[in-house]
């Protein structure tokens, strides 16, 4: 990461004063944005997670910005003196250690006090590990829901991976390397061993590495015993489930308890995907019965 590239044209227009969240690369370092040139070169001060991280980013690119440390440690204690900065009419940018700040890194507290105070927040996009995966996954894009980092322990793990098991999206997840086998294995008890999954590692690296497969599979491929380097778990959408009469009728009965009878039968139809001038007729039947 420190080899040193050929710096490009920065812009020379003044950059204004407000909060710059500043993605930066997930690997490859020529996946900079020129914008985050610009960006990371004319702001006052530069807040970073791992100053030592950014600082070889910025020696790669000869950029001398002012560097500050800006994590979950520092932040609560820090943002009074960046917010009166932003008062001031200063240009603070802050990155993560790789990445879109504040996506499963810290961040979030200082950009909702800028918010707050009606200091400009100004996004600078660029690589994201999660759309990286995505887009090489194989799996639907068409509805995604990003879940972050699951718990470390099997438990806790199991009933937060509940949360997503009927959810009609491609799951997309980031691990630690050590427990990558140990959440697949979860993963297939809590989604099913059948569900189409795919486990990509260091993403836009020299080794960058996609393995595509059913759950039960990867959770057993060797490969994920003892992995290295930064890991995105992604699961595709399981089969849609047909809801039974049985299913129908008790969500009928439950709704029609609280709501007029075409209220019900909506409310039903749009949560089980069943039709609602069938399920209207239903009610009325079981209104007749009862």
């Amino acid at each position: 990461m420190s080899r040193q590239l050929p710096p490009p044209a920065l812009s020379d227009a003044p950059l204004a004063p407000g909060l710059y969240l500043v993605a930066t690369p997930i690997g490859n370092l020529r996946d900079i944005t020129l914008r985050a040139l610009d960006v990371l070169a004319g702001c006052d001060v530069l807040l970073a997670e791992d100053t030592r991280v950014t600082g070889k980013l910025l020696s790669a690119y000869g950029i001398r910005t002012r560097l500050e440390r800006h994590d979950e440690h520092v932040a609560e204690r820090a943002i009074p003196g960046i917010l009166e900065r932003l008062e001031a009419g200063e240009r603070v940018a802050l990155v993560s250690d790789a990445g879109t700040p504040m996506v499963s890194d810290p961040g979030y507290r200082l950009a909702r006090e800028a918010i707050a105070a009606g200091h400009p927040v100004i996004p600078i996009p660029g690589a994201s590990a999660a759309l990286a995966a995505l887009t090489l996954a194989g799996l639907p894009t068409d509805r995604f829901l990003f879940a972050g980092f699951p718990p470390p322990k099997s438990a806790a793990r199991r009933t937060f991976l509940e949360e997503f098991a009927n959810t009609r999206a491609t799951l997309i997840f980031y691990e630690g390397a050590s427990r990558v086998a140990d959440c697949l294995a979860d993963m297939a008890v809590v989604f099913g061993g059948d569900r189409q999954a795919a486990v990509c590692r260091e993403l836009t690296k020299l080794y960058e590495t996609c393995v595509r497969g059913p759950l039960d599979a990867l959770a057993a491929d060797p490969r994920f015993e003892a992995p290295k380097g930064e890991i995105v778990i992604l699961v595709g959408p399981g089969a849609e489930k047909v809801a039974s009469a049985d299913d129908a009728e008790a969500a009928l009965r439950e709704a029609m308890a609280r709501l007029p009878l075409g209220e019900a039968a909506s409310e039903v139809a749009k949560a089980l995907g069943l039709s609602r001038k069938d399920l209207y007729r239903q009610a009325l039947a079981l209104k007749e019965r009862t």
